[in-house]
């Protein structure tokens, strides 16, 4: 949609005046900031038609001509075993601090070109298409600078139909996983987190084409499940040195599990203080999660481009089917 010319409603604003008895201009109800913001109608917002017109041809050029077809391939410049040395120091020592996952994700794909959809909706989880080595990608990844990275209902809507778009059109998917569990609170579950976080669940599990999944820091619980975890059939399941594999993060853990003994201490907060560090040792790696199978491989983040080209590669003739039926029973 153009930002200043582009309306969409299913009723005006004169209609819910009178029937509502609310007052609401053009722009507010349907125009392009809102639906592409907060509506996610909208999937991309130019300025112009000039724009429009380019960013489709940019669209079209990661996309086949129909679904019996593999994406476009454009043989690249960058060389496929380019190291990308800054990954190595990206991710912060204090765990609770955020940093961009665009600046993961633009020195890892083909001369850092990367199409968002949907930028302005459920900025939480950021979803778009690259190229490694020449060959369409689908991106889907966590953005810890934006509610930490949470998924929440639109997020999962947000992945979910993405996902699915790229699994109907033969577009392989790689994600990148910082999730420290589901948004919750009150309006998420009146709302139907469950149902809606189940969209992407399932669109994951559906999913034929390849999928690759990075875990770069936090895996936490349900929400490292729905990220294209091993168990809902990813095909190369990578973690950086940095990753936290758990059902929660270690302080919460601490504070459930020694709790009582906390409590009958002289000193509570060393006490669970010492008893995070252990745990954060004992379970917040990625070494547990290998040994057990749920990682294959644990890499340095400088080698993520190559491994993931040659994952990609190795994956290139991936033949997968579902069960016959005339369609899925996707959560709705």
């Amino acid at each position: 949609m153009e930002k200043n010319n582009s309306y969409m409603f299913v009723t005006g604003p004169k209609v819910v005046k009178t029937v509502l008895n609310e007052t609401v201009s053009i722009e507010d109800l349907g125009g392009a900031k809102i639906h592409s913001s907060k509506s996610g109608v909208a999937h991309f917002m130019t300025n112009n038609e000039e724009e429009t017109i380019l960013l489709i041809k940019k669209l079209l050029s990661y996309l086949p001509s129909n679904n019996m077809e593999d994406p476009p391939v454009f043989p690249s410049p960058d060389p496929a075993t380019r190291e990308c040395l800054e990954l190595n120091d990206i991710i912060p020592e204090n765990p609770n601090k955020p940093y961009d996952i665009l600046d993961v994700i633009y020195p890892i794909v083909d001369e850092g070109e990367f199409l968002q959809v949907m930028r302005n909706y459920a900025q939480n989880l950021v979803v778009g298409f690259a190229r490694m080595n020449g060959h369409s990608i689908g991106i889907v990844a966590n953005q810890p600078k934006v509610l930490a990275g949470v998924l929440d209902i639109d997020a999962s809507i947000k992945a979910a139909r993405f996902v699915r778009f790229c699994d109907a059109f033969n577009i392989p998917l790689v994600v990148f996983e910082d999730v420290p569990g589901f948004l919750p609170g009150t309006s998420q579950e009146h709302n139907g987190i469950i149902r809606n976080g189940a969209k992407m669940l399932y669109a994951f599990a559906e999913a034929t084409v390849p999928k690759i999944t990075v875990i770069i820091r936090k895996a936490y619980g349900g929400a490292y499940c729905v990220m294209n975890s091993r168990h809902m059939r990813a095909d190369l399941v990578y973690a950086w040195p940095t990753a936290e594999i758990a059902v929660m993060g270690p302080k919460g853990a601490v504070e459930v599990i020694f709790r009582k003994e906390a409590k009958a201490s002289d000193d509570p907060k060393k006490v669970l203080k010492d008893r995070e560090d252990e745990y954060r040792e004992m379970f917040s790696n990625p070494y547990r999660a290998a040994e057990r199978g749920f990682v294959d491989d644990i890499i340095e983040p400088a080698q993520t481009r190559f491994r993931l080209i040659r994952a990609l590669e190795m994956l290139a003739n991936k033949k997968d089917s579902i069960p016959p039926r005339k369609h899925g029973n996707i959560p709705l």
